[in-house]
């Protein structure tokens, strides 16, 4: 039996259905490019969902996973470990005064952040109040716990599990009236992404992040960040959320800080950070020295690298590129996105051109509302830039053949 029909069958017997059915195997991967078992070569510009930030297997990411391997693995929070403290003291140092949580996944940060608004609701609770309401937006996406569900206005990912948790009021995005229009002395905090992902490639403007930030100071309630997709460095900026010139109450980030190896964090201000006492939260893995230890090169990279400035140089010229394929390929409609988070949003749906792409040996992935994403790493090479293009341009060129009407 070829390894691949061992793996399928592995696959078909033993795996939970709540992913599609997978149709490549992956075994090894070097920077922007991956390889199946079959010996095929790809593009990979989902980076494992802006996970794999700088690359796969970045020598720094490798060596030091591999020398903190050798000393600790892993303590628990029960104890201090040099990793954690480096790490908080470097986030903070990037974000602003604060304190920093640490735990696994972008979900769990959607928790954290859910539980800070809790505890703020709980500090301010007045005579008739109930203030527990926490603001989200319109294709908003915050993870896939019963809490992140509660805050994702999305029928695909919370109608199998109603009832949800209630108190998260659905505002429009881009649209600080609205967001406006539902504050009042119940309302604890508004979550936002700066970009949502999951949502479309949806980017928040400046004056609107401008006006929550004001919004939320002159009503007494929170900003939340959710920069667990569009952090790391993403955008050409460490965090999104830069660009407005904003500082939120508290941020959640997860996926490419770690670089591929799992790790989430959340960053609170000082201000509000004393709203956690001792039990109030926890995790047995968040924070673990060979996580922190894989954030700290991730960090040293795009700061050795200089990967924040080249972000900027290399993305305005593709992004120019993908214009281009904009206007000479009916089946796009917009481009959307900042850096090296993208999304071409298409007329139908994308799953006929990833199957095109993926022959061609570009690797993509979905987005709500028909979006084509387009996530290279960080040190993506200009010369995988320029292939991506002429892949595209290929394999829409081809499927609009194969769909065009007959004559």
């Amino acid at each position: 039996m070829r390894l691949e029909n061992k793996i399928e069958s592995l696959y078909h017997r033993y795996w939970l259905n709540n992913y599609a059915a997978p149709n490549l195997t992956l075994i090894k991967g070097e920077g922007e490019k991956v390889w199946d078992d079959r010996g095929n070569e790809y593009l990979d510009f989902t980076s494992g969902v802006a996970t794999n930030s700088i690359g796969h297997c970045h020598p720094n990411l490798v060596a030091a996973i591999g020398r903190q391997a050798e000393k600790i693995i892993h303590a628990s929070n029960l104890f201090r470990n040099e990793t954690q403290a480096k790490l908080a003291e470097a986030l903070v140092e990037r974000i602003a005064p604060g304190r920093l949580f640490f735990c696994n996944s972008g979900t769990e940060a959607s928790e954290t952040l859910l539980k800070l608004s809790r505890l703020f609701g709980l500090k301010k609770k007045g005579a008739g109040a109930n203030p527990f309401k926490v603001i989200v937006s319109s294709n908003a996406f915050h993870g896939r716990t019963f809490g992140g569900m509660s805050a994702t206005p999305q029928p695909k990912i919370q109608n199998s599990f109603k009832p949800l948790l209630p108190n998260f009021p659905v505002a429009q995005f881009n649209d600080s009236d609205s967001f406006a229009a539902l504050i009042d002395r119940d309302t604890a905090a508004i979550l936002i992404e700066p970009i949502q992902g999951e949502g479309g490639i949806h980017v928040a403007k400046k004056e609107f992040l401008r006006d929550l930030r004001t919004l939320c100071t002159d009503n007494g309630i929170l900003l939340l960040m959710d920069e667990v997709q569009s952090g790391t460095g993403r955008t050409g900026a460490f965090l999104a959320h830069e660009f407005a010139g904003i500082t939120p109450d508290a941020i959640g980030m997860a996926k490419g800080l770690g670089g591929g190896f799992p790790i989430g964090a959340v960053w609170i201000s000082d201000a509000y950070a004393d709203l956690f006492t001792p039990g109030s939260h926890g995790s047995t893995f968040g924070g673990n020295p060979l996580g922190c230890a894989a954030a700290l090169a991730v960090l040293q990279t795009i700061e050795e690298e200089n990967l924040l400035s080249r972000v900027k140089k290399l993305s305005a010229p593709w992004m120019e590129q993908l214009v281009d394929l904009q206007k000479r390929h009916e089946l796009i409609v917009e481009i959307r996105g900042r850096g090296f988070l993208v999304g071409l949003q298409l007329n139908e749906d994308p799953g006929e051109l990833r199957k095109l792409l993926q022959q061609a040996g570009l690797l993509t992935v979905a987005a709500s509302g028909n979006v084509l994403r387009l996530l290279p790493p960080l040190t993506v090479s200009e010369a995988s830039l320029r292939q991506s293009i002429l892949t595209l341009d290929t394999a829409l060129t081809t499927y609009g053949k194969a769909t065009a009407p007959k004559p």
